[in-house]
């Protein structure tokens, strides 16, 4: 028990969640994920404990605690008594007991949907976190008439204010077409934006308060919270709300992603402690913070230039990890225009060093219209998945050549090729390679085609869907009075319209490609 003592002291002032862990074991079988959500001290921290306390725990699996005749000499080590007088009581207990119908439902969400990508730092935050965000907003800010914009939302959290106040007026932004799909058919809509490129148009200027959990890193934390002020109205009043966390153990680790923070010129008006658990993310003690930032006049002085400054690497994980590498060889950079049949074609993305030519960059190409190009070979290595489709319609040239990881899934079974290959036809035809060039890539090529009223469509990506859809439909022979009439008449959601092709999310992309079909009918 002396290692105990010793370790607990070596932390000084920070020793308390120390004894909490030690409490803890004296109470119930832990696990070392228990204890660290608990705790929200680092799962390296948790472990020198463990081994301090070995020869007095009582183990069954990976479960722990202390050996019953050793919890009293534990509980007096640490003042056990002591130690539960002086814990605050949680404010939104209460409500969280009062909630508990909506907690299971939570729950039951959380489970129904869609995984979590690694590649995009995914760590589900548990029910009753994502039940006390829902709770602590509605608590805290004047929400009737408000718009409420979740820049990102793996973690749910618009569902659960949805399902708390359905009355509420909500959108979310994300890379993830299957979670902006998810949230959809629950009554959440959702428009999609790589934000490294952009924020859909419909959104921009459009919500009184933001609600983010971005990748924990400077640089994506500065651009998610840039994009957050991209999409404020009131610059006034509007707050950003933000979960961050790091470990005890990389306390420069913060600062630097604070600083990136307060680079906005953003106020920290309130930092709540320990606020969100997660299920994972032990490095940071399977917790994080929860900050409310407030704009300055300055933040909107600022904002372009670092927007257009933005890092194209965000994550902590994956081949867009702000360690990661996008650069090809020589002989990679070489296949790829070969399979095209140009050498001097355009180049698109990073990684272009070795063909000594200047790339556009992948931002400026999926941001706004380029005009019609010449043959172009894109670097989409390190897609996750949904830049693909992106990339081909923002592109408009005679023949693409994409290059991908050969696991992208958009081309990793039959199924979703076929998808692929439909949602383009009209526009594109595809040939999709394999282990090309090389075992661990693929190339897709995209030949254009005579363009058919959907192609037509699919080549006005930055034009909003309704004037693009008129101006298709024009060029059948149809007046514009007529087109419009037909657009009026069809079953595509209203919302829709107004937005984007680009913006638009997969599902709401092949309803519009479907009803863009039907018009031909009517």
């Amino acid at each position: 028990m002396r290692a105990v003592t010793e370790l607990i002291a070596s932390f000084g002032v920070a020793g308390r969640p120390l004894r909490e862990a030690v409490a803890r074991l004296t109470e119930a079988e832990c696990s070392l994920a228990d204890l660290v959500r608990h705790t929200t001290l680092p799962r390296r921290t948790v472990e020198d404990l463990l081994h301090a306390c070995a020869a007095d725990l009582h183990r069954d699996g990976d479960r722990q605690r202390i050996v019953a005749d050793r919890v009293d000499d534990y509980r007096a080590a640490i003042d056990y008594r002591g130690l539960l007088a002086s814990t605050p009581a949680d404010p939104l207990a209460v409500a969280v007991a009062e909630h508990a119908e909506l907690l299971d439902r939570i729950s039951d969400d959380i489970a129904a949907a869609p995984r979590g990508r690694a590649a995009l730092d995914h760590v589900s935050a548990t029910a009753e976190t994502v039940l006390r965000r829902a709770l602590w907003l509605d608590s805290t800010f004047e929400l009737a008439g408000a718009r409420i914009l979740f820049v990102g939302d793996h973690d749910l959290t618009s569902l659960a204010l949805h399902r708390l106040r359905p009355q509420l007026d909500l959108a979310v932004v994300d890379i993830d077409d299957r979670l902006l799909e998810f949230l959809d058919g629950r009554g959440v809509p959702g428009w999609f934006s790589d934000l490294r490129c952009d924020l859909a148009e419909p959104l921009r200027g459009s919500a009184d308060l933001v609600l983010t959990d971005p990748p924990y890193t400077p640089q994506g934390v500065q651009l998610v919270l840039g994009r957050g002020l991209q999409g404020l109205r009131d610059r006034a009043n509007g707050r950003l709300v933000m979960a961050y966390g790091f470990s005890g153990r990389q306390p420069a680790l913060g600062v630097r992603v604070q600083r990136a923070a307060q680079d906005l010129d953003l106020a920290f008006e309130a930092v709540l402690p320990g606020f969100n658990r997660y299920h994972g993310a032990q490095a940071v003690g399977s917790a994080s913070d929860l900050y409310v930032c407030r704009p300055t006049a300055r933040s909107w002085q600022v904002l372009d230039r670092t927007l257009r400054s933005a890092a194209a690497n965000l994550y902590t994980h994956g081949a867009q990890s702000v360690e990661a590498d996008a650069g090809l060889d020589g002989a990679t950079a070489t296949a790829v225009l070969d399979r095209l049949g140009e050498p001097r074609a355009t180049l698109v993305g990073d990684g272009w060093a070795a063909v000594d030519r200047p790339a556009t960059g992948l931002a400026a190409v999926l941001a706004g219209p380029a005009g019609r190009l010449g043959p172009t070979a894109v670097n989409l290595l390190g897609d996750p998945g949904p830049l693909l489709v992106r990339v081909l319609l923002a592109v408009n040239a005679p023949a693409v050549a994409v290059l991908l990881d050969n696991r992208h899934p958009d081309i990793a079974d039959e199924r979703a090729q076929r998808a692929l290959i439909d949602l383009l036809a009209g526009k594109y035809a595809l040939r999709l390679l394999r282990s090309t060039p090389g075992p661990r890539q693929a190339v897709v090529l995209a030949t254009a085609v005579e363009p058919t009223l959907r192609g037509r469509l699919l080549s006005r990506a930055h034009g909003k869907v309704a004037n693009a859809w008129r101006e298709a439909l024009t060029g059948t022979g149809l007046t514009r009075n007529e087109a419009r009439e037909r657009i009026a008449v069809s079953d595509v959601d209203a919302r829709w319209l107004d937005g984007r092709l680009i913006d638009l999310p997969r599902h709401a992309l092949r309803a519009v490609l479907a009803g863009v079909t039907d018009t031909l009918t009517v």
